[in-house]
Formats: C-alpha cells, structure tokens, sequence
C-alpha cells in the first residue's frame, strides 16, 4: 500500500461552513459545516475519487512535490 498527499484549500462561506477543493484532482470539491466535517467530506471526496480512477486505469496525481504559498498584496480600490 502506498501513501498519498495532498493538499487540502479550505475557504469559509458567507452562510457558514467550508467549501473544500483538492488541488490535485481537478473539480474534486466538497463542503463542511465545521474544519473537522470539511476535512471528513474531503477525505471522502478523496476515496471516491481514487476509486474512479482505479476503476478506469487511470494514475492517480498526488501533491507530493509541490507546496502551498501565499502572497499579500496592497489594492486601492478605484472609486
């Protein structure tokens, strides 16, 4: 067995909880009331998605080598 990573990008939404997205596995995307509900929906957004992909042959990407970064810039808003 084989252990994969990957990188988890948790936004909070208006009416409460968090939309998950999943980097690596494009339109792999769920949602949470709580981190630790949005982090359960996505480990099982996740299988499901591993699971699709075993069942068509086809790899499954991981976010191995890569890494999550932020920058912060200044905006003025023009009036």
């Amino acid at each position: 067995m084989k252990q994969l990573h990957y990188n988890l990008l948790f936004r909070s939404e208006p009416e409460g909880g968090f939309t998950v997205t999943v980097p690596a596995l494009p339109g792999c995307v769920t949602y949470g009331r709580t981190l630790d509900g949005a982090k359960k929906m996505a480990r099982e957004a996740i299988s499901a998605y591993l699971s699709s992909l075993r069942k068509h042959g086809e790899q499954a990407p991981t976010d191995a080598e890569t890494f999550i970064a932020s920058v912060e810039f200044d905006y003025v808003k023009i009036a």
